[in-house]
């Protein structure tokens, strides 16, 4: 099988900006005609309703209580962009699989064997599935952590941006070496990135000299464009391309495909 990359976007701290940069490092990596498939493993549902997907009884809930196979859950919403839904019922998906066998790798295996089918009856493989997570440390995060190659962790340009950043590596660590010993920290992205703060400045600085992975050089700022797309359901991409969000957007996303060139 032509594996993708998968690829967990997390961070434990709510408001980081994680939804934004799995919706629409998606929708560029698309654009640029990639095979892309995201997740939404959020019980807020924030990636579902950013896309303006309608949730129904085909998701990801279903999916990990395996009431139905991958792929009746998956659909293609944007050209070369498929898509799994969450919604509210997955918030109590942490609590039911606490007793069940194997429970760390329910996502994982349903994963793997989408992917594998998709490619003997398709033919044509993924190239990046991009999982969006809630913002805890709960089995949800830790199936996504399995199924995944690479942890890709948003860090907000605020005062607290590192708080728990330290923990969140711990509980990355804790995955590679119990559970999924190829896991890996593809980097940092920093987000809500205010040119006009000195506060932005500093973190951006704190991070590179300390952070010891990748820090990607594309930062997003603070945009208002950004904050009103998922409200219409649409991408930045879609919303406003010309806007200073969607630009930091489209760079992030050559950024992301010459690190894997």
């Amino acid at each position: 099988m032509t594996r993708p990359k998968i690829i967990v976007i997390c961070n434990r701290k709510g408001g980081t900006g994680k939804t934004n940069i799995a919706v629409n490092l998606a929708a560029y990596l698309s654009h640029f005609g990639k095979k892309v498939l995201l997740l939404d493993i959020d019980p807020q549902a924030n990636a579902t309703s950013g896309l303006g997907v309608e949730g129904g009884d085909k998701g990801i809930y279903e999916v990990l209580s395996q009431e139905i196979p991958f792929v009746s859950a998956t659909r293609e919403v944007r050209n070369n962009l498929w898509f799994v839904p969450a919604q509210g019922n997955l918030a109590g998906a942490d609590i039911e699989m606490v007793n069940t066998e194997n429970r760390e790798y329910r996502l994982s295996h349903a994963l793997d064997e989408f992917l594998q089918e998709n490619e003997v009856h398709h033919g044509q493989p993924f190239d990046f599935v991009l999982i969006d997570t809630p913002p805890s440390l709960g089995l949800l995060t830790v199936n996504s952590l399995v199924a995944a190659d690479y942890t890709l962790i948003p860090v907000q340009t605020e005062y607290y941006a590192l708080e728990g950043l330290s923990q969140l590596i711990s509980t990355i660590h804790l995955v590679k070496e119990n559970l999924k010993p190829s896991l890996d920290v593809l980097g940092v992205v920093l987000t809500m990135y205010d040119t006009r703060s000195r506060l932005s400045s500093e973190v951006f600085h704190e991070v590179y000299k300390n952070f010891p992975y990748r820090v990607f050089r594309t930062v997003i700022p603070r945009n208002i464009s950004l904050a009103e797309a998922p409200s219409f359901g649409k991408t930045i991409l879609e919303y406003a391309p010309g806007s200073k969000g969607a630009n930091a957007y489209k760079r992030l996303a050559k950024e992301f495909l010459f690190y894997y060139s």
